[in-house]
């Protein structure tokens, strides 16, 4: 019965360097789903997050980071186009002002894309990888 114990199963048993680069790597890539499927890329990162969170936290800070950054430039940019825009319909004058600002908004999930994709090739290069202002919170998130 120790010796049941004592085996790791392949659910809890730590993943290798090459495994922890491919599954960061699929993390941020998954963003490139979005082109087709609208928003159902953030679900990878979701997944890759739950599955292997407990057994790599490279992973799980690669995978979480995707989240956040999908859920922020796919969604909060599309509101705030969607908002700033609607504005413009009420006030004419701010039309003028409002109009480039939503278009600006509307360009973030293309950011997301780029800048996911980058983080797709440094992670799958070994790189210490993170998004600008969500990389640190993440990282104190989960050491915290």
């Amino acid at each position: 019965m120790n010796q049941q114990m004592n085996e790791q199963t392949p659910q809890n048993q730590p993943l290798t360097p090459a495994e922890e680069k491919q599954w960061a790597m699929i993390s941020h890539f998954s963003v490139l789903l979005n082109l087709f499927t609208a928003f159902m890329g953030i679900g990878v990162p979701i997944a890759i997050y739950l599955i292997y969170k407990d057994r790599s936290r490279y992973v799980a800070y690669h995978s979480l980071q995707a989240i956040i950054m999908q859920g922020i430039c796919s969604f909060g940019g599309l509101l705030l186009a969607v908002l700033v825009g609607g504005l413009s319909q009420f006030i004419p004058i701010a039309g003028l002002v409002c109009l480039p600002i939503s278009c600006c908004f509307g360009l973030l999930p293309l950011v997301a894309l780029v800048y996911g994709a980058y983080g797709g090739i440094m992670t799958n290069q070994g790189e210490d990888f993170k998004y600008w202002l969500i990389g640190d919170w993440v990282r104190s998130t989960l050491i915290g």
